[in-house]
């Protein structure tokens, strides 16, 4: 590898752990609003993040695909979906944290790769090796012993993992990049988020400008908390093996599960425990067998950008 090459991969590297430490201790941020409920959040997010957006395309020259992309029924159709996709899947985990459930939400983006394969398995009719069967098994395992265990299933966990699985399958058929994709999703939520956010200020609710200029900031920077480490990591995964981002992501909700058990106090029974020892091991099984086949054929493993 020449010293060009090592930057250039130092850097993507380095791009990446800012994106999925930021998402990881993104709890950190929506806990701080807790006294706003999550829906209204969620409107904001919409909002900031698509005025955060919306002059980096012009800046980074992606205006020309943003405006075919927005003339293209097909496109539109599918991003609408994806929206809808995406605004469930951040709803929940804004919800989860500020109902103390992060351990779940660690849970839930844990199981996420494993779904990702079993999703393509399924709709793609993609062939399992023999190691990605035993990670969904296992996985399927730890699952089913905690729902036994607390006679409930983790649908918080699951919930997330399948929104954001749907998100990326549906997500590859759209054929536009990642910045213009998350920016067109954004503004067919801005309608809807600013006729809710007029109509609870109008009756007299709302948090944005009512609850002091700490809140209101704290709101704004949502675009922060949602775009910034989205183009940090589409500019690390430019730089480096996707075998690499593979493994790389699991800093994301290693750092949600510690925030959980050792800032938040979240209880952490033996079932859990176990639980999340079988996720661990079926992602050490997925991600070696991910890494073995990338060395032997070089095909990129399949994954897609999260957002958090």
């Amino acid at each position: 590898m020449t010293q060009k090459e090592q930057k250039r991969t130092m850097a993507g590297i380095a791009s990446l752990v800012g994106a999925f430490l930021i998402w990881g201790t993104s709890p950190i941020y929506f806990k701080c609003l807790k006294a706003v409920p999550p829906f209204e959040i969620l409107m904001h997010r919409m909002i900031w993040s698509f005025v955060f957006l919306m002059p980096l395309v012009f800046f980074l020259g992606q205006w020309r695909e943003f405006l075919y992309a927005l003339k293209n029924r097909y496109t539109l159709g599918i991003l609408l979906g994806t929206t809808l996709l995406v605004s469930v899947n951040w709803f929940l985990f804004i919800w989860a944290i500020n109902n103390d459930q992060i351990l779940q939400t660690s849970l839930g983006y844990y199981i996420n790769p494993l779904v990702n394969v079993l999703l393509g398995r399924i709709f793609l009719k993609e062939r399992l090796r023999s190691a990605q069967r035993a990670a969904v098994i296992l996985a399927a395992l730890g699952v089913g012993y905690l729902t036994v265990q607390f006679g409930q299933v983790p649908w918080i966990s699951l919930a997330l993992a399948l929104t954001f699985g749907f998100y990326g399958l549906i997500r590859k058929m759209a054929p536009v990049g990642a910045l213009v994709g998350l920016t067109l999703e954004t503004l067919l939520m801005c309608g809807p988020a600013l006729t809710y956010l007029f109509y609870i200020n109008a009756h007299g609710g709302g948090a944005f400008f009512r609850t002091g200029t700490r809140i209101d900031l704290l709101l704004m920077a949502a675009a922060l908390v949602t775009a910034f480490p989205l183009l940090l990591f589409t500019e690390g995964a430019r730089r480096i093996h996707f075998s690499t981002v593979g493994i790389l992501q699991y800093l994301a909700p290693s750092c949600t599960f510690i925030l959980a058990v050792f800032i938040y106090g979240e209880p952490f029974s033996v079932a859990k425990l176990w639980t999340f020892i079988l996720i661990w091991i079926a992602l050490i099984i997925y991600s070696t067998d991910s890494i073995l086949n990338f060395r032997k054929h070089g095909f990129e493993p399949r994954q897609s950008p999260q957002k958090r």
